[in-house]
């Protein structure tokens, strides 16, 4: 998740004899009143200790400097252990490692801007793994620039312990980030993980059509029946580098932690679902959304069974719609004509996938039952509809001429065949 600084180079303090005894002071860039250009900086002294005190860190050492490091145990989520089938479904090249929850490590990062490249960095750095039955989180904090090469040899620390990364929208966001800034450091090799699950994909397959929004918190308030309450503002990063209090920076951590406890818990119901929707799947949206993850990691029969299982529980009229046509193509892969026919009979209309379906059944007629005669009788039904609504405007004209020229082409081959019989007929006659 992102948060915005507004420079940078607000963080950054002189190292000097005199700072060092007197504390730190860096000059923040401060908005006009109508935001758009900024005027010059003032002056803003900082005490470390003490912002370390208030965050409730602890001041790290490595051979590449300095770091703050803030640690937390967590019992909610409590550890769970992955089930290896739905774990397939999400990651199917991974390793076996991925089915080892002690593997894992979620990662979530608050970074300077959200365009990422060479100029956005990463202040702050979350980190969890299991640990006793719960959560243990770990927090990399980034006071200035120089201490970056030090949070990031300790990041590859631990993702060397925990090599299975898990990540909300991480393989976007998050790791492009962070890998630009290790190859910035010139220092510190990337890290090396076996596999990455990032789990923003499977949420918008299960719950984007019925939440709309995807975001980790939305998620953990409909899904999860989580409340967070009054989260993060989005100016308090700001607000401290133009000489807000240090106190300011714990809704920061606060936020973060949290990203990280939502994904730990995220990533427990969507593996539940994936491993046994059959049983655990109340909602029709939900057995649709796994329905389609099935297809796409081409398990079809476990699709065609949840496709099912889904149109039974009510969805929504444009989703039924699109389950309806997603069984009919596994019922026709399936040799299953009679189920396929009667979906495509249920489909037809003037619309996008009723065009469709007058196209299958035509297909079906023609090559299948070797009825030409059913099948020419089905296109001129469609491109019938298909005059009709583009007169009426209910249709585009770009979608006009594309299934027109479609339908004309089949128009076509099939009046050959349907004249061929008497053609032959009449060949023979001639040949007598």
């Amino acid at each position: 998740m992102s948060m915005r600084y507004v420079s940078l180079k607000a963080l950054q303090r002189p190292r000097s004899a005199r700072s060092e005894r007197l504390g730190s002071s860096w000059q923040a860039p401060l908005p006009n009143e109508d935001g758009g250009s900024w005027s010059p900086a003032k002056t803003i002294r900082t005490d470390p200790e003490r912002l370390a005190q208030i965050l409730g860190a602890t001041t790290k050492t490595n051979h590449y400097g300095e770091y703050l490091s803030v640690r937390c145990w967590c019992a909610q989520p409590p550890r769970y252990s992955p089930d290896s089938r739905a774990l397939k479904l999400l990651s199917p090249g991974a390793p076996d490692e991925i089915a080892d929850p002690d593997q894992w490590l979620f990662l979530d990062t608050e970074t300077t801007g959200l365009a990422g490249g060479s100029g956005t960095y990463a202040f702050l750095v979350g980190i969890a793994w299991w640990e006793g039955g719960g959560l243990e989180i770990e927090q990399f904090f980034l006071r200035e620039y120089s201490e970056e090469r030090s949070m990031l040899f300790a990041l590859r620390e631990r993702i060397a312990e925990h090599p299975v990364l898990v990540t909300f929208n991480g393989k976007s966001f998050d790791w492009p980030l962070l890998e630009t800034r290790y190859r910035m450091s010139r220092k510190i090799s990337t890290p090396s993980f076996r596999a990455h699950l990032d789990f923003l994909h499977p949420a918008r397959n299960l719950w984007r059509l019925r939440l709309g929004s995807v975001r980790l918190s939305e998620l953990e308030k409909q899904v999860l029946g989580w409340e967070r309450g009054v989260d993060l503002l989005s100016g308090v990063i700001p607000d401290y580098l133009r000489g807000g209090r240090p106190e300011r920076l714990v809704p920061v951590l606060n936020h973060n932690q949290m990203d990280l406890r939502g994904l730990a818990a995220l990533s427990s119901r969507i593996l539940s679902l994936l491993g046994d929707a059959e049983n655990l799947g109340q909602d029709a949206l939900e057995l649709f959304g796994v329905s389609r993850i099935c297809e796409k990691r081409k398990q079809h029969t476990r699709a065609r069974k949840l496709y099912e299982k889904s149109i039974a529980s009510f969805l929504p009229t444009e989703t039924d719609r699109a389950a309806r046509r997603s069984l009919a193509k596994l019922a026709k892969r399936d040799g299953d004509f009679e189920l396929a026919c009667e979906l495509w009979k249920d489909a037809l209309g003037s619309s996008r996938h009723g065009y469709e379906a007058y196209e299958q059944l035509a297909i079906y007629y023609e090559h299948k039952a070797r009825d030409p005669e059913q099948a020419r009788h089905l296109v001129r039904q469609a491109l019938n509809g298909l005059r009709s609504a583009f007169d009426a405007g209910d249709i585009t004209p770009g979608a006009y001429r594309e299934f027109k020229a479609r339908f004309d082409r089949r128009m076509e081959r099939l009046e050959r065949k349907c004249r061929r019989p008497l053609l032959d007929v009449l060949a023979t006659q001639a040949h007598a």
